[in-house]
């Protein structure tokens, strides 16, 4: 067949694939490259893991757009259509739309478990004396719930900032509270859990762990949390295929927050 007689047929060929539904061959996951025990670039964290797990269920491969999970996480990755998934977000986060829960975690007092003393609840009268360590994100009123908890009870001059974002120039920034406690600066942490249960037992000393009590400090301040995968509130069919896999492998997905140390307020 002479040539000129195949260009309409390429033409058509061309304009067909151009507007064809192409099967995506990645889930693309929007994560911190540098944010342990959740994710770094090298595939170490607890979201890393569960990314590949439901790539796998998906029969796709993981891609990811790196962006530290500071303010504009979300507009610069999620909504700028960089990727489609986030791995651990509060199910409750308005951003995204969240997937089922696949764990509830709870804020955690951390001591050494040489430390003459024992913190179990906000109201115990020795949080007015020890060095107290917390996590600040910002002088806004957009602090951590435990900080808000120790405001209302006027526990301010002892205590301890840390930046929840910590010094990115160094490795797993977040581990820095934790370490703070073995070491002795601070007397007693408080924290979220899955970063005290992955870091605590990488310390030198010995460290205990209790959860925060109450889990709700009134008139309604939550220290548990539900924990989800996060999509474009447009994206219900790839919310629907997520739930569905955290379901069909929900004792996979409990064996790896085992693994990472995560306490769970939803196992009794």
């Amino acid at each position: 067949m002479h040539i000129l007689r195949l260009l309409p047929l390429l033409a058509l060929l061309v304009a067909t694939s151009a507007y064809a539904p192409r099967t995506p061959r990645t889930l693309r996951v929007c994560a911190d490259p540098n944010n342990l025990p959740f994710s770094n670039d090298r595939g170490e964290g607890l979201e890393n893991a569960l990314a590949e797990i439901v790539a796998g269920e998906l029969g796709l491969r993981v891609e990811y757009t790196w962006w530290a999970q500071r303010r504009g996480f979300v507009r610069n990755t999620l909504r700028a259509n960089l990727c489609d998934v986030i791995p651990g977000v509060p199910s409750s986060f308005e951003l995204v739309l969240p997937t089922r829960p696949y764990y509830r975690s709870t804020y955690v007092f951390v001591h050494r478990a040489d430390a003459p003393f024992r913190v179990r609840s906000l109201d115990d009268p020795q949080l007015r004396r020890l060095r107290v360590g917390v996590q600040f994100i910002g002088d806004d009123g957009a602090n951590a719930p435990p900080v808000h908890a120790l405001n209302k009870r006027g526990i301010v001059r002892n205590i301890v900032g840390f930046s929840v974002y910590g010094d990115y120039r160094q490795p797993n920034p977040p581990a820095r509270i934790i370490e703070a406690v073995a070491n002795g600066h601070v007397d007693v942490a408080i924290v979220w859990g899955p970063l005290a249960g992955y870091f605590a037992p990488r310390q030198p000393t010995r460290l205990t762990i209790t959860p925060v009590s109450p889990q709700i400090d009134l008139p309604f301040l939550p220290m548990v949390f539900d924990i989800a995968m996060g999509v474009r509130r447009a994206d219900t069919t790839l919310k629907a295929r997520l739930d569905d896999i955290l379901v069909r492998r929900a004792a996979t997905i409990d064996s790896l927050l085992a693994t990472y140390g995560v306490p769970r307020a939803d196992r009794r």
